[in-house]
């Protein structure tokens, strides 16, 4: 191996002053950041009353728990439980579904490159922040009050949770599409609708697509958890077989879930890449 040619320091001091002669402030702003880190870490796990024998307490409970979950059981309740599983997965697929169809319209107005004035779009958006700013489990909360117990209130806590959600994707979508299909049917004589339709919506409806596939299989995790609370589904029957301490049912209803997921994720995976493919032929 051939060694490199010596190079001058002082040269190099020279042509690049800011590199070798930093000032202080800029030397000492790493270090000043991880002892700030390591602060903070510190003073909240003596905040949250962290201890090392209380950790070890509750992993020789979680042992316990495991061992008590061995072998998944559903004992008799098969059939209720696969139907609160259909109830789980018409949850997120309706509540998506919503989502996405009343969100459509509304990113339009949020979209930089078909409403130019900021005055109009800032109200949207903040409407759109101020929705996607409360989580399901709490819309959950506040339509069990309102329509009662059961999957229509998942499915509307859901649907209200996603429409922020999807309201941001969906105008940051259509901004970045590409403005050259637009001028040109601009150019042709069409009206701005038919800019809308023929240039914008072809370019991000596969990417409105897959984002809403992936956000059905992450809707049957949050219409698992909102089920707890009272909004149906598999959820419902995990949060009972728990109060009542019947570990082998849970482990069951745990794997159910999984499989679920698994499964949606498999299919979107797939329905995704074909839409990506069919998109690139195009």
């Amino acid at each position: 191996m051939s060694r490199q040619p010596d190079t001058n320091t002082q040269e190099l001091r020279g042509r690049y002053p800011d590199v070798f002669n930093r000032p202080m402030a800029s030397r000492a702003g790493v270090p000043a950041i991880l002892v700030a880190a390591l602060a903070l870490f510190i003073f909240g796990l003596n905040e949250l009353d962290f201890s090392p024998a209380r950790m070890w307490t509750g992993l020789r409970e979680l042992g316990w728990i495991t061992m008590m979950m061995i072998p998944p059981n559903p004992g008799s309740s098969l059939p209720a439980y696969l139907h609160a599983m259909g109830e789980t997965l018409s949850i997120a697929l309706l509540g998506t579904t919503l989502a996405a169809v009343f969100a459509l319209p509304v990113s339009l107005l949020a979209a930089r490159n078909v409403i130019p004035s900021a005055w109009l779009r800032f109200p949207v958006r903040r409407f759109l922040d101020s929705i996607r700013g409360v989580d399901t489990l709490i819309w959950a909360l506040v339509w069990i009050n309102v329509v009662g117990l059961g999957p229509f209130a998942g499915v509307l806590a859901i649907a209200i949770s996603d429409f922020g959600a999807f309201g941001k994707l969906f105008s940051e979508a259509i901004e970045a599409a590409d403005k050259k299909q637009v001028e040109g049917i601009r150019a042709s004589g069409g009206s701005a609708m038919h800019e809308i339709r023929f240039g914008l919506m072809p370019q991000v409806l596969p990417v409105i697509a897959g984002q809403v596939l992936y956000f059905i299989e992450s809707n049957t995790r949050s219409a698992t958890i909102i089920g707890i609370v009272g909004a149906g589904g598999i959820g419902l029957q995990l949060a009972e077989q728990i109060r009542v301490l019947e570990w082998q049912k849970v482990s069951f209803l745990i794997l159910m879930i999984l499989v679920a997921v698994a499964a949606i994720d498999w299919i979107s995976s797939r329905l995704r890449f074909a839409i990506i493919g069919r998109r690139a032929v195009a």
